[in-house]
Formats: structure tokens, C-alpha cells, sequence
């Protein structure tokens, strides 16, 4: 069951810039980038920023990759 991420989100603007979105997930600056470089999230770039729908960040916190990280970071502990 997917959760309620538009609730907890619901304080941050449509479109997120990558410094948002590393608050929204709670990852570092270069995790946030590599999950765009593999367009896990679809983002866009203008001039010198990147801009993240808020959909995509929902999007890929319900996807399958997601949760197979969380997995992996719950069996490591």
C-alpha cells in the first residue's frame, strides 16, 4: 500500500529544486543526482538548476526501486 506522501509534502512547492528534494527523501546532494542520472526521477534543467516535479519525487517513493533500497538499508543495520 502506498503512503500518503502527498500529505507529508504538502508544504513544499510542485516543483522541487534538488536541495528540496534532498530534504523531501532525506539523501545526500550526490544520491540525489545519481537517482536523476538514471532517471529514476524525471527532472528537468534550466540555466544551472535542476527542477523535480513533486510527482516524480511521490512517484519514485512508491516505486518497486525504492523500496528495494529501503530494504537493503533496513538488512544492513
Amino acid at each position: 500500500m502506498a503512503k500518503d506522501y502527498k500529505a507529508a509534502f504538502r508544504k513544499y512547492p510542485d516543483v522541487v529544486t534538488i536541495g528540496q528534494l534532498c530534504k523531501m527523501i532525506r539523501i545526500s546532494d550526490g544520491t540525489a543526482r545519481k537517482l536523476m542520472q538514471q532517471n529514476l526521477i524525471p527532472h528537468f534543467y534550466i540555466r544551472t538548476t535542476y527542477y523535480i516535479p513533486k510527482q516524480n519525487v511521490i512517484d519514485y517513493l512508491n516505486s518497486d526501486h525504492y523500496k528495494q533500497y529501503r530494504l537493503k538499508l533496513k538488512n544492513s543495520i
